[in-house]
């Protein structure tokens, strides 16, 4: 009989994140590739959880076409030399693809089908640029269902400034400054590297090197340089390429188990999931997303926001996550919030980012046995948010001062 279980998130790697484009390094690697080597480091850093006793695999991607396309779960499975009895599948939700593969699992594991899964994403947004591939019925226009400026993500982030006047520029310049800043200082740190792949690449002359960093970095960023920028989605406007997230490829993947299967292998999860929500919001100003998600799962829980001790939230645009903070009374750089900064300088290859918040949050957990539950949260095209909340397993009940 199967039982309900908890489930675990028993770790996490990714691929170093690359630029988008014909100068970025993964120009000449294809997508499922990406995925491939996500899923052989992570495994090869398991060798006590059997390749035979995976249930199932889950990649996402949000535009599921030539390299990655073809059923990835599957495909990829078969690519990083699992037993063809491993099963594997596709899922897209945009943005949060790589959340909902891992919530999706997490769902399987917790009533007792599933023991074991991996869960992750990948996308290449160089091969394919979003919405490049997509066909919008055009009743979404023709109807007034959904505002035409709705698919384009930066000025869905340019309404969220003329809702929240108060939420400025200058604050959403110096979150996109502090996060370049962060993300450097993680590096030198280490931090970082840990959970990172390196990925053997190629370039247009045909010499071999290997990627073992974030490209998109720009450690050196000032206030005066953001404040010089174009704003390309409005005349005048308030978003620019210094507080988006680039156009980034890369792939995440990670391994999940349930409390049987973690007694069994012997594994050390790094978290335990406490509860997840995703919600729908205007998809005109799809950026608020996360607010109503992260208050589904909050209520889920049975926890406040004062519970959460720290924060990963995927920084597709800074104006995005400032609104979420100064939603729930957060100071813009509160030290809970991306402590190794976010996507504004990793990048955001939009189906795998969620799992990249995850690695990040169980590394945190690692090094503070004070924090008890942290959460990852992002917001997704066409109006969504999505939410996971989880439970340090290192936490030793002594609250930092």
């Amino acid at each position: 009989m199967a039982e309900i279980s908890d489930v675990f998130f028993v770790d996490g790697m990714r691929t170093p994140f690359g630029r988008a484009g014909e100068k970025g390094m993964y120009w000449n690697t294809r997508a499922d590739d990406l995925a491939v080597k996500a899923t052989i480091g992570l495994m090869e850093r398991n060798p006590g959880v059997p390749k035979d006793r995976i249930d199932d695999v889950a990649i996402a991607a949000t535009s599921q076409t030539g390299d990655q396309g073809l059923t990835l779960g599957r495909s990829v499975a078969i690519l990083a030399g699992l037993p063809e009895t491993v099963p594997g599948f596709a899922i897209d939700r945009m943005c949060a693809g790589a959340m909902t593969s891992v919530t999706t699992m997490a769902g399987s594991i917790g009533i007792g089908m599933y023991d074991v899964a991996l869960a992750g994403g990948v996308e290449h947004m160089g091969h394919h640029p979003i919405g490049a591939n997509a066909d919008p019925n055009p009743r979404f226009v023709a109807e007034k269902m959904v505002d035409p400026g709705a698919l384009n993500m930066g000025v869905t982030a340019e309404r969220i400034f003329d809702r929240f006047p108060h939420l400025t520029k200058e604050r959403s310049d110096r979150y996109g400054m502090l996060s370049q800043h962060k993300v450097q200082a993680a590096y030198d740190a280490g931090k970082i590297q840990p959970d990172l792949v390196p990925v053997a690449i190629k370039d247009a002359e045909g010499s071999w090197a290997l990627a073992t960093e974030d490209e998109g970095r720009r450690p050196q960023t000032t206030m005066e340089d953001l404040a010089a920028l174009k704003t390309p989605f409005r005349p005048h406007g308030r978003v620019t390429a210094g507080t988006s997230s680039p156009l980034t490829d890369g792939a995440t993947m990670s391994l999940l188990a349930g409390g049987h299967a973690v007694k069994e292998f012997g594994l050390a999860p790094k978290m335990k999931l406490v509860s997840f929500a995703f919600a729908g919001v205007q998809p005109e100003i799809m950026g608020i997303g996360p607010i109503p998600s992260t208050e589904k799962a909050l209520k889920k829980a049975g926890l406040t926001i004062d519970d959460i001790g720290l924060f990963e939230l995927n920084e597709a645009f800074a104006i995005q996550v400032i609104s979420l903070l100064d939603h729930f009374g957060i100071a813009d750089d509160d030290p809970r919030v991306n402590p190794w900064g976010g996507a504004i300088a990793f990048g955001h290859p939009l189906a795998a980012s969620g799992t990249r918040l995850m690695i990040q949050l169980a590394a945190h957990f690692a090094e503070r046995p004070d924090v008890r539950y942290g959460l990852t949260a992002m917001c997704v095209g066409l109006g969504q948010g999505g939410s996971v909340i989880w439970e340090n397993p290192h936490y030793d009940g002594k609250r930092k001062k």
